[in-house]
Formats: structure tokens, C-alpha cells, sequence
């Protein structure tokens, strides 16, 4: 049975004055838009490797993932 997957981007920190760096740990929503939906994992990987290639993460660290869509 294939497994299915579906592609997302979030930030991995927030922003906060009062932290060092001026940033909070902190996982943001999972933004889908976008992104494949329904896809076995190797495409899942590779948009991903893809989108964070040709996205700067920036201060908040915003990268592309993905998870089971079970």
C-alpha cells in the first residue's frame, strides 16, 4: 500500500525583543498553499529540497516540510 504525503511550509521561531537574537522557539501554523498535497514521500522530499533551495528561511527559519496525509 502507498503511503501519501502533503507539503507544507512553516516558521520554526516567533518574534519576541525580550530573547536573545530578538526571537522565540516556537512552530508556526502550517501554511499548504501552494505546496503538493497527496504525494508519495521521494516527491514529497524533493519539492521540499526544491522550495527551501529557492526560499531564504529568513530570521524566523520558514522552511517546507511535510507530513502524512493518514
Amino acid at each position: 500500500m502507498t503511503k501519501y504525503y502533503d507539503c507544507f511550509n512553516r516558521t520554526w521561531w516567533q518574534p519576541n525583543a525580550a530573547w536573545p537574537g530578538g526571537r522565540e522557539p516556537g512552530a508556526g501554523e502550517r501554511n499548504y498553499r501552494g505546496h503538493p498535497q497527496h504525494v508519495t514521500e521521494e516527491d514529497a522530499r524533493e519539492h521540499c529540497a526544491e522550495w527551501n533551495a529557492a526560499h531564504d528561511p529568513g530570521p524566523l527559519s520558514n522552511k517546507a516540510e511535510y507530513e502524512s496525509a493518514d
